[in-house]
């Protein structure tokens, strides 16, 4: 669906670095990016989009070990262990009937795997991160010191819409290689009644997650997703947050300089955060069945201090 609009030119997404920039706009100091388009006002209006009182999660299950790793130790109960009575616990009275189990997990959830969300301190174009900070923001043992995760420690709960472009096609996936572009995200608007607005989280469905569940796999390297020449038009509608059921970016970009031309210009011009690797089926069903396509999102971030980014369980509340 590209009639009627010819795609920018790969000089003209190298200039989106400079005409979607949001540097400076909240303040030389700031981190939280289009974040600041979430106000109380925005919130507020978020909680009246609950109509039905109706949750569902928009993350994937994280598998081990697939997704990462982990190591588990069980106390069994302390009547099955011989010698129980001879092993004290500070704080705790030796209780025959006491038992537990604890783990220690390891995950890189970066990829095209586990559901995440990338704060701006992910990316960097020449050096530089969002705001115009260098890249050495970032030190190799304590992470980074700017727009880092915890930027979003009070967590992300906005309006959420849901935009299901495969749908729209009339297909029940996007293929790997094709983009969406902002004909269709009008298009899905018209067609669910709803319009993006300030400070919404947009997610997009591309179907994708429909051939994960079917096959069990993530894909490779070639993904349907946002094409570049929807930046200007998530610009203009002062969106807060995207997500998609792929890593975002329609993988090959058609743009040998930028590799991921989505991924580049929000994070590091727009300080715009990305939800990655969504699990949209759920989500597109209870909307499509209540006729609903806009909901509370609430994302809330583990604060790991310094990182990039944060495993999530998106929840929509319709």
């Amino acid at each position: 669906m590209t009639s009627g609009r010819s795609l920018p030119t790969q000089d003209d997404v190298l200039g989106y670095f400079e005409s979607l920039s949001n540097w400076g706009r909240w303040g030389d100091d700031d981190e939280r990016g289009t974040l600041n388009h979430v106000t109380d006002d925005v919130r507020l209006a978020a909680a009246r989009a609950v109509r039905h009182g109706r949750s569902v999660s928009c993350a994937w299950e994280v598998s081990v070990p697939g997704d990462m790793e982990r190591s588990t130790t069980s106390c069994p109960c302390a009547a099955e262990m011989p010698g129980a009575e001879d092993m004290p616990v500070a704080g705790f009275r030796n209780d025959r009937r006491w038992g537990f189990s604890t783990e220690r997990l390891g995950i890189t959830f970066h990829g095209n795997t586990v559901t995440h969300v990338d704060s701006p301190c992910h990316l960097f174009w020449d050096g530089t991160t969002y705001n115009g900070r260098s890249h050495s923001v970032v030190d190799e043992a304590t992470g980074s010191a700017w727009a880092a995760v915890t930027a979003a420690a009070n967590g992300i709960v906005t309006r959420g819409v849901l935009l299901d472009v495969a749908a729209v096609r009339d297909v029940p996936w996007l293929e790997p290689g094709q983009g969406v572009f902002p004909e269709d995200l009008e298009e899905a608007e018209r067609r669910q009644g709803v319009q993006v607005r300030r400070g919404d989280a947009v997610l997009l469905r591309t179907g994708h997650g429909r051939v994960r569940h079917q096959s069990a796999e993530p894909g490779g390297f070639a993904q349907a997703g946002w094409h570049a020449s929807c930046l200007p038009w998530l610009h203009e509608r002062e969106v807060a947050l995207i997500g998609a059921d792929t890593p975002q970016d329609v993988q090959p970009s058609g743009y040998d300089d930028v590799l991921m031309p989505v991924h580049a210009v929000s994070l590091v011009a727009m300080g715009l955060w990305l939800l990655d690797n969504c699990d949209l089926e759920a989500c597109a069903t209870t909307a499509a069945d209540l006729g609903q396509w806009d909901f509370q999102l609430a994302l809330a971030p583990v604060r790991f201090a310094g990182t990039s980014g944060s495993p999530v369980n998106p929840i929509a509340t319709f």
